[in-house]
């Protein structure tokens, strides 16, 4: 059974919450601050983590750095500001998602559910997908998730490997920022450019013999990106 780690402090929403996303047949577990919380992801092996921006000992923004240190599980924040710029920096350092509070438990499970099925459908002990995409020294492993070039493994989190998977599972197509993200992110496109090119970025730095003149990423001016057909 896939399990959920759930990060608040506001104890009344997390036993709600912990009895919806239960009924969806997973398991969950629950801390009320940062370190618990920290302490927990280390020790299990979840499937989904979903963290408030607001702890009393350490702000989501750094329990979402050290995890993303370690671990690419997907992680979903929730925020009680209506603020841009709080959900642009979460997705920034790591996030795959997240929900302004207040919010709907229909819409909660829907995210819950979205961000494990893309997360483990393609693991082999779930009976999906087992081939891998190979360009050059780029090993794209789908079953199990993980990147190589050169044989060695590159850190990406749960959406940077989303989005590498779908430009290169479309190799020579040229994609717009905007299909980008509702193909990527599976909802209608919310930020501004600047978000999806600071994905690009960080992405291109893991990968790239030289971001400065990518190679697997291209850009395509006044339309989007491509992944390139040559590779």
């Amino acid at each position: 059974m896939n399990s959920v780690l759930l990060i608040d402090d506001d104890k009344e929403l997390c036993a709600l919450m912990k009895k919806c996303v239960e009924q969806e047949n997973l398991s969950v577990i629950t801390a009320h601050n940062g370190a618990e919380g920290l302490r927990l992801a280390s020790e299990n092996n979840c499937s989904l983590i979903i963290l408030d921006v607001m702890l009393p000992d350490i702000d989501g923004f750094q329990v979402l750095r050290k995890i993303r240190e370690v671990s690419i599980v997907p992680v979903l924040m929730l925020t009680a500001k209506n603020d841009e710029s709080d959900k642009v920096l979460g997705l920034r350092i790591g996030a795959d998602d997240y929900l302004t509070k207040p919010f709907g438990i229909n819409e909660l499970t829907a995210r819950v559910n979205s961000l494990i099925r893309r997360f483990t459908t393609l693991n082999p002990s779930t009976g999906g997908e087992t081939e891998s995409i190979i360009f050059k020294e780029m090993v794209i492993d789908k079953a199990n998730r993980l990147v190589t070039i050169n044989g060695n493994i590159i850190d990406l989190t749960g959406k940077e490997f989303d989005l590498l998977l779908f430009l290169a599972g479309n190799k020579g197509r040229v994609f717009t920022k905007k299909q980008i993200y509702t193909q990527v992110w599976e909802e209608d496109y919310a930020f501004d450019d600047s978000n999806i090119m600071s994905f690009i970025s960080k992405l291109r730095k893991k990968i790239e013999p030289d971001p400065e003149q990518p190679f697997y990423i291209q850009t395509v001016r006044g339309v989007g990106y491509r992944f390139n057909k040559e590779a």
